[in-house]
């Protein structure tokens, strides 16, 4: 036997998985609430407390980390235009596993650096123009960076001819150059901006955040949990050169606060005679509804869905749904304890699956041309994508969960959206795809086999 460790320092939840390398199996999971604002290492001993009762004691080989404790990695990106550039520089940051607070376009202003300067991201993304294009903007904006009190580091990621000069001008903050994230148009480029924001999190904000209290317990803190989240979607998507994957995907992991979305799929057009409009999509992306949760964004998906439309989802009048949406917002840790509150959860779980969904994909319009009808797509394609995946309290400890994850599916009413048609949905019961990123790390075989072995298909 070889016991691994793997653990996910959560804004809320500390969760812990062992794994047996040499057998390729989960032994276990638990979790405790995080005490980052104390010693982090107290919530972490009190889920292997809880680990051990299940797995009896283990000596671990090593022990490995991923966190999105006291918020995460915060980012701010300033780009040019923005269906361009400065949407190359989120769709890096999503992926690097980054929850982004604010997003800018063109030059930045004397309210705009009030702004940033107010908000204290851990990280500023500075991009703009292509290489050998436009260089007044992001020349602009690190002068006007640079006139400020530095707070974080600034990854350089824009056009690599003034780069240097970009960098010159940030003296006095901690900057990092990488290639442009679109050194041509509509082209990206984001996986040198990704590695190098990952491996600052990984030098830089641990420090920060005083996660290195728990250093001696692990072998290391290797990502943010979301990019370890991506890391599982990819592995489990493409497979390694031993273990075949599963194929395209798309997955939801549907929190409290937030809903995540990821999809590994190439995403071009399947209709004919139809042109992308906007930035080419990246094959592996990740978006994030800052504003659709369970309970601390609970009113968000009321007003993407309508208070009337959660009622007849739920079988709850709308005035007594209302009612206890508001309870819920108020109890954020309330979980639901009867029939009624359970039919509730379900159409919110769904509406917020929906929704988040929706926002992911791609969309398709006719236009009218003199040759003839064709079509425009916006996004990606996920049509033909054949499995969904899918985690979150809401939708893993429910009877319902085939049905909640089927609200992902296209709706014949909405025909424009590209959500998958149909799918299979593979549930992640036991909390393990974090995990199993990082597993992936350095046991790709046996965090695949695991995921393949673990996650659990649902029915509608």
């Amino acid at each position: 036997m070889k016991p691994v460790l793997l653990i996910d320092f959560g804004s809320t939840y500390t969760k812990v998985t062992a794994v047996d390398v040499g057998q390729e199996v989960l032994l276990g999971t638990a979790s405790s609430y995080t005490t980052v604002q104390t010693d982090i290492g107290e919530g972490l001993q009190k889920a292997l407390n809880i680990l051990e009762q299940k797995t009896g004691k283990l000596d671990f080989a090593e022990r490995y980390a991923c966190s999105s404790a006291a918020g995460g990695l915060r980012m701010i990106t300033s780009g040019l235009v923005p269906e361009l550039t400065a949407e190359a520089a989120r769709q890096a940051s999503l992926g690097a596993g980054a929850k982004v607070i604010r997003v800018y376009s063109y030059e930045l202003t004397k309210k705009d650096i009030a702004e940033i300067t107010a908000s204290r991201p851990d990280m500023i993304l500075l991009v703009g123009g292509t290489d050998g294009g436009n260089s007044k903007c992001i020349l602009s904006n690190a002068k006007k960076l640079s006139q400020t009190e530095p707070f974080c580091p600034v990854v350089i990621a824009g056009n690599r001819n003034c780069a240097d000069e970009c960098e010159e001008l940030l003296e006095n903050w901690e900057t990092h150059v990488c290639e442009n994230v679109m050194p041509k148009f509509n082209e990206l480029n984001i996986e040198p901006a990704q590695q190098e924001i990952r491996q600052i999190f990984l030098n830089r904000i641990i420090q920060a955040k005083g996660l290195s209290k728990a250093t001696e317990l692990i072998s290391g803190i290797l990502m943010p949990t979301p990019a370890a989240m991506m890391a599982a979607m990819q592995l489990l998507a493409e497979g390694t050169e031993s273990e075949s994957g599963i194929g395209e995907l798309a997955a939801i992991d549907l929190g409290g606060a937030t809903t995540d979305v990821y999809s590994i799929a190439d995403g071009r057009p399947v209709q004919a005679n139809t042109i992308v409009k906007g930035l080419m999509e990246p094959y592996a992306k990740r978006t994030v509804e800052g504003d659709i949760g369970m309970r601390y964004s609970i009113w968000g998906i009321v007003e993407a869905s309508g208070i009337e439309r959660i009622s007849r989802l739920s079988g709850i009048d709308a005035r007594r749904a209302e009612e206890m949406i508001r309870f819920l917002s108020e109890n954020t840790e309330q979980l639901p304890n009867d029939e009624e509150w359970e039919r509730l959860d379900f159409a919110l779980a769904s509406l917020a699956v929906e929704t988040a969904m929706t926002r992911h994909a791609g969309t398709l319009e006719p236009v009218y041309t003199p040759m003839g009808l064709a079509y425009s797509q916006a996004g990606k394609d996920l049509t033909e994508v054949r499995n969904v995946v899918v985690t979150g309290g809401a939708i893993i400890h429910t009877k319902r969960t085939g049905e909640i994850a089927a609200h992902s599916l296209q709706d014949p009413n909405y025909p424009g959206s590209l959500r998958p048609v149909r799918a299979e949905f593979l549930v992640d019961r036991n909390y393990i795809l974090a995990a199993m990123g990082l597993l992936g790390q350095y046991y790709p075989d046996t965090a695949l086999k695991i995921m393949k072995k673990e996650l659990v298909r649902a029915t509608r």
